[in-house]
């Protein structure tokens, strides 16, 4: 009721509605009522500019009083009319949003996280023209991944709490215009050392587009309804890997590296117009706060022209008797809220606290940062297996990354339907573990394994005998292993700790983002004294190792849970900060 107001008194009738007709008589030709002694007014019952204001919690399911002159219980200072209340329809709860409006939001973002990640995938690419202009080494040269991803996660704890306090909107804008801007840097830039600069500064505003992403769609969807958007958002980062090095390794191969960037110029330039123009802020808390300024602003003019308080309960216990009282409204979340600098400070501190402390964020963050340095190890072995075994161009190998986008779309849109699927197939006692946090890694368990099973393909079929179309089928089955251990780690993570699950997934990045960016610096080294055999053998050894992880979650999760500091206080139900 409160949330549709342009015009406020035929909208509180309704919330009178238990008055019988004798008590709303009473009021009506009562002009100077006798008020409790818990509300504050002048000694003949009215309100006016002398009364204390009274301060009130303001939530999404308040309903807002109406203005004390309806009851005609004051009497206006001027004849002025009263002014027109603000529309608070903007200031709806996300939750509350249409599914149309949800769905905008939603692509937008994923869009957003495609070509966030295509940044980092296509900067390969223009690596043998760089080497070549500023006779640097493809390690050297390599770096400009390593620090993208550098800025990638380290960027966000000290963003995070600018969301916190101004909302996503704002966040997604600037650093949307700063992203755009360091792209052309990169472009134009003379040297190796301005472009390492630039491409740590692009991984710092283009983080943004990846970490809260996952923030918005938690901001309009309840967790038994985000599962699709959240493999949305997975699919979208994977595919966008994968486009980089295909489309740039076309454009490297006919014309100089710097279009590679020009490219992205054009195209982030005018993604960020659509931000600008239909991204809106979903951060329930920044939208509460900005209703209660709407509100306590149209109060101040009720009260410059001359219409003093509202129609508020008397007190406790006399819920039925109303009468007026001059207020404001404020909102508990900004109370709570720390300074910035204690945000900031809390930001850095407790991810790594988690991940030191807590062995599901551990094991999980070793977990998807092994599979991401997998994905980033294929932009660089893709190129080398395929050059030297099949004698592929850079336009060819990098067309392989085919594969890897192919395998993204796949996976996404099975993880949309399995689990409705499931839910059909199952009894409903299996049924169950699917609404607990230990049923995000229901399908992991089993699909996980697809990344040891294409490591050791993309190995061991990495000869020139055998057809190029078997490890690039390799890639694929890696990728979809990948997907759904990133999907995983995601929604299990957000699950349990709940309140804490920022700082968790936090962790998860800065680990998956630190350890992704380096293995292409050793790539090439790595499988050409290991053999290609050797390599592949090693990382599918490994990450067969890991895919241990999501099991063991699954059979002992609750009591995991039930032992951890974070998510047995969520668990308990406790509130304390």
């Amino acid at each position: 009721m409160g949330d549709l107001v342009p015009n406020l008194a035929p909208k509180f009738s309704d919330q009178f509605a238990h008055l019988s007709d004798p008590e709303v008589d009473k009021l009506e030709q009562d002009k100077s009522p006798k008020l409790d002694s818990s509300s504050s007014s002048l000694d003949d019952g009215r309100i006016g500019p002398e009364t204390e204001i009274l301060w009130h919690y303001l939530t999404f399911e308040t309903e807002l009083p109406p203005p004390a002159d309806v009851r005609q219980l004051t009497v206006p200072s001027s004849e002025q009319p009263r002014p027109e209340g603000p529309n608070l329809v903007k200031y709806t709860s996300p939750f509350l949003w249409s599914e149309t409006r949800k769905s905008l939001l939603t692509w937008l973002s994923v869009v957003c996280t495609t070509f966030t990640a295509y940044t980092a995938g296509s900067y390969e690419a223009a690596v043998p023209q760089m080497t070549e202009l500023w006779h640097v080494s493809d390690v050297a040269a390599s770096v400009g991944i390593t620090i993208f991803t550098c800025g990638f996660a380290v960027a966000p704890m000290v963003l995070a709490p600018f969301s916190e306090i101004n909302g996503r909107q704002p966040m997604f804008v600037v650093t949307g215009v700063l992203f755009v801007i360091f792209q052309i840097v990169c472009a134009v830039t003379p040297s190796y050392a301005g472009m390492i600069v630039a491409r740590f500064l692009v991984g710092c505003a283009g983080s943004t587009f990846s970490t809260m992403v996952g923030g918005v769609v938690s901001d309009i969807y309840h967790a038994e309804d985000r599962n699709t958007a959240m493999a949305l958002f997975s699919g979208a980062a994977l595919l966008g890997t994968g486009l980089g090095p295909l489309v740039s390794g076309f454009i490297a191969q006919h014309t100089t590296w710097r279009w590679v960037f020009y490219l992205q110029v054009v195209v982030d330039g005018v993604l960020m117009v659509f931000i600008v123009l239909f991204f809106q802020e979903t951060r329930g808390s920044v939208l509460l706060s900005r209703k209660a300024k709407a509100v306590n602003k149209w109060y101040e003019q009720l009260e410059n022209a001359g219409y003093f308080g509202v129609m508020m309960p008397a007190g406790p216990g006399l819920e039925k008797k109303i009468a007026p009282q001059r207020i404001r409204w404020k909102v508990k979340s900004d109370e709570e809220r720390a300074s910035l600098g204690r945000m900031i400070t809390i930001s850095l501190y407790r991810p790594f606290h988690l991940l030191l402390t807590e062995p599901v964020v551990f094991f999980f963050s070793l977990w998807i940062s092994f599979s991401w340095a997998v994905l980033y190890l294929l932009i660089a072995a893709i190129p080398l297996v395929f050059q030297t075994n099949h004698g592929f161009s850079l336009e060819q190998a990098d067309a392989v990354f085919t594969a890897v986008s192919v395998a993204a779309i796949i996976s996404t849109v099975i993880s949309i339907y399995q689990e409705k699927l499931a839910r059909r197939i199952l009894s409903p006692e299996r049924c169950v573990v699917l609404d607990s946090p230990e049923g995000r890694l229901y399908f992991a368990c089993v699909q996980s394994a697809l990344l040891p099973i294409g490591c050791f393909w993309f190995g061991w079929t990495s000869f020139p005998s055998i057809p190029w179309i078997v490890p690039a089928l390799a890639t694929g089955c890696a990728t979809m292993g990948i997907f759904s251990i990133y999907l995983a780690v995601f929604n299990y993570l957000a699950d349990t700790y709940h309140r804490y699950a920022s700082s968790a997934l936090a962790a998860q990045s800065f680990c998956r983002n630190m350890l992704g960016g380096a293995f292409p610096l050793f790539t090439r080294q790595m499988f050409t004294k290991l053999t290609y055999q050797g390599a592949g053998s090693f990382l599918g050894g490994f990450s067969a190792l890991l895919t241990v992880v999501p099991c063991v979650l699954f059979l002992y999760g609750p009591k995991i849970r039930a032992r951890s500091k974070f998510a047995s206080e969520i668990m308990k139900g406790s509130s304390g900060e």
